[in-house]
């Protein structure tokens, strides 16, 4: 049946409980499920509207201003039109998102926090922080629902006949409305046959962790810097058969939708791929959002994301490496140039030059970020390649100040090697918020 609460009725609606249903003449108890408030108010919106756009042309006979067809004969009960509620059929085919009661009210969500928790609760708010919620004003009915009626004893209820449950075990006396909600019956329902039948579904998020980014890439049609291949972590066990995963959508925070391509090592990490490039960044949220059925005895993952069309770009390739610089050869000897000092150079001279690094250029490469994640949100180290070759001694450098070329009030300062290849470890104590691919210099 689709029923509608009676607004001066002040307790709560629960699933399961069980009513007084009057039908005609006739009144016995039966338990009372409710569901589908969402979905069939985008369905009377959407019946509305058609109404709407063909009113001017509704001219066939037995209908009145409001479109509904004149009652059948075995119909018991009165109009259920003049109670308000709609002529709708339900679609055995229709998926239903889980609610645990008749909602007051009708939830408004945007986008990413609907998949907070699964679930709708009575007051009409999914569980999340900061929800939306339509306001239910006193000239406003109630919303809609479909509800399940299972009469403990047989009944005879034709379709289209209006039914009304009450709580007639309330005391007499009370100065309360005991006529809970009105209804219209439109479909037959058997337990025996129809159980499972009414497809409901409950919401699902797991939150995995970017652990490790893919080489960077810049995107073709808006040159941002982005990786089209990211390695997550924190999701699954290292036990877990990744094979039943593989194909998934997963979602970062930014909307960026990507899809699991295979597991990555032995410990539960699997890689992700994003057709559209991602500006996902180490340490950031990695969603894995599903619907589950309740009735399902497999208790399958199935998702309604599909992936974006591709945006290729090209890869960024990273800063070729200095190499020893080999002077002309006289008389036999060869003179080496290192450092930008000849190897013949009087030692005095090569004392005055000994500051210089390889990278005499003075301008490096953002290669990984790494440190704790500030309030601001930015990370307080780097790590940066081109500054030093291997020979250099970066400890000498230790303490030297070098900036962001792209951020260049982000100022920072030499904390000490990084690796055994060049690299060098970069403290920025108020955080460092340029990209991996970034210029830095260091300053003299």
């Amino acid at each position: 049946a689709v029923v509608r609460k009676v607004r001066f009725f002040k307790g709560g609606l629960n699933s399961g409980a069980k009513f007084h249903v009057s039908v005609g003449h006739t009144t016995v108890m039966a338990t009372v499920t409710f569901w589908g408030a969402r979905e069939i108010a985008a369905q009377v919106e959407k019946k509305e509207k058609e109404e709407e756009k063909n009113s001017a042309f509704n001219t066939t006979k037995g209908k009145d201003k409001s479109g509904s067809q004149p009652l059948g004969k075995s119909s018991l009960g009165g109009s259920a039109d003049l109670a308000g509620l709609p002529r709708l059929k339900f679609d055995w085919n229709q998926d239903f998102l889980h609610q645990d009661n008749y909602l007051e009210t009708l939830p408004t969500n945007d986008g990413h926090n609907e998949w907070n928790d699964g679930t709708l609760t009575r007051n009409g708010s999914e569980n999340m922080e900061g929800g939306k919620q339509a306001s239910l004003s006193a000239n406003k009915l109630p919303p809609l629902h479909w509800a399940k009626l299972e009469f403990l004893t047989p009944v005879y209820c034709p379709m289209d006949s209006l039914v009304i449950g009450s709580r007639l075990d309330t005391e007499v006396n009370a100065n309360a409305c005991r006529l809970a909600f009105s209804g219209r019956l439109v479909e037959r329902y058997d337990a025996k046959t129809d159980n499972g039948k009414i497809k409901t579904y409950t919401k699902k998020e797991k939150v995995g962790t970017v652990g490790r980014l893919g080489d960077p890439f810049r995107r073709s049609d808006d040159n941002k810097v982005v990786r089209y291949e990211v390695f997550g972590t924190d999701l699954f066990k290292k036990e877990t058969n990744m094979s039943q995963f593989v194909g998934l959508v997963m979602e970062t925070d930014r909307g960026e939708i990507g899809s699991i391509q295979s597991s990555f090592g032995t410990s539960g990490k699997f890689r992700v791929n994003f057709p559209a490039g991602t500006e996902a960044k180490e340490g950031d949220p990695l969603y894995l959002r599903f619907k589950r059925y309740a009735n399902d005895p497999k208790k399958a993952i199935h998702q309604d994301q599909s992936l974006p069309r591709a945006r290729p770009g090209y890869r960024i390739d990273p800063p070729a490496k200095k190499k020893k610089v080999r002077g002309k050869i006289s008389n036999g000897n060869a003179n080496v140039v290192e450092n930008g000092v000849d190897s013949k150079t009087p030692k005095g001279d090569r004392k005055a030059s000994a500051n210089i690094p390889n990278g005499s250029n003075g301008v490096g490469e953002i290669v990984k970020t790494k440190g704790d994640i500030l309030q601001n949100g930015k990370r307080t180290v780097a790590i940066v390649s081109g500054l030093f070759s291997m020979e250099d001694d970066i400890s000498k450098h230790k303490g030297r100040k070098v900036i962001s070329i792209t951020t260049p009030e982000e100022e920072g300062v030499i904390d000490g090697s990084f690796g055994k290849v060049g690299k060098c470890k970069v403290l920025f104590r108020d955080g460092i918020s340029a990209d991996v691919g970034s210029h830095v210099k260091m300053l003299s």
